[in-house]
Formats: structure tokens, sequence, C-alpha cells
């Protein structure tokens, strides 16, 4: 997977940055936020992180942006990845007709049932794809 840096920001001594990629769990691109503290500056060394898993009406930037989560993450050394909540740019009928269902729904399992299953499949984007990438980037 490659990585395209969207943006990044000083804050609290740390960086928050947004990055997109093409998933190969979802065949769409997504985008990704992850803060990192001070402490991950300089190199090889061990930090704990924390996925942040949106909910409902939101994307990787909500989080980012209302929290104020990392002055904490930063006192504490601690990694805070923000995934996006849903697929984009995938059309299916019916996808932006609610705004508790489909596009930014915030469900993170995998769909079982067409045309859903093709692109809905959060379960296995984070706890396989999106955490591989973090784990080698």
């Amino acid at each position: 997977d490659s990585l395209e840096l969207v943006s990044s920001n000083k804050i609290f001594g740390g960086h928050q940055k947004v990055y997109s990629h093409e998933s190969s769990q979802l065949s769409c691109k997504m985008n990704f936020s992850i803060y990192l503290p001070p402490q991950a500056e300089g190199g090889d060394v061990k930090l704990p992180v924390i996925f942040y898993l949106s909910g409902l009406t939101c994307s990787e930037q909500n989080f980012i942006s209302k929290s104020g989560f990392q002055k904490y993450a930063a006192q504490h050394g601690i990694i805070v990845v923000g995934p996006d909540t849903s697929p984009r740019g995938v059309k299916i009928p019916g996808d932006d007709e609610s705004w508790d269902f489909g596009v930014a729904a915030g469900f993170y399992l995998n769909a079982t049932k067409d045309p859903w299953s093709k692109n809905y499949r959060m379960g296995s984007y984070i706890n396989k794809e999106l955490y591989e990438l973090i784990l080698h980037a």
C-alpha cells in the first residue's frame, strides 16, 4: 500500500497527519488520521497505539478537529489512529439516502449481502489492512 500524505500539522509538540491510500479490502481510496506525539520523533521507539473509531455522520476529520485529544496523547506518548467511518466514492444505490446508513454510518463490520459486500468491509479493513499498514509504516 502506497501512502499519500494529505496534510500534516504540528500540535502539542507532535504531528497530526492525514494519509490516503488505495484499500484492497474496500476497493477504493481511504483516508485515515494519525497523531504522532513528540516521543515518536527521532526513530525506533515503541509507543502505545489507540485506534479511535468515530460514530455516525463522521469521517477521519471529526475526532481530530473537535476532541482536543492531541494534548493528552502528547503528554502520555500515545499514537492515535482515526480511520474514516466508511468507504467513500463508492456509489451504491441508496448509500446516501439516510444519515444512519451507508456513507459515514460507522459500522465496523463486513457486509455479507450484495451490493454492499464488495466495498463495505470495514471490519477487515480496520483489523487487518489498516492495522498492518500502521504496524509497518
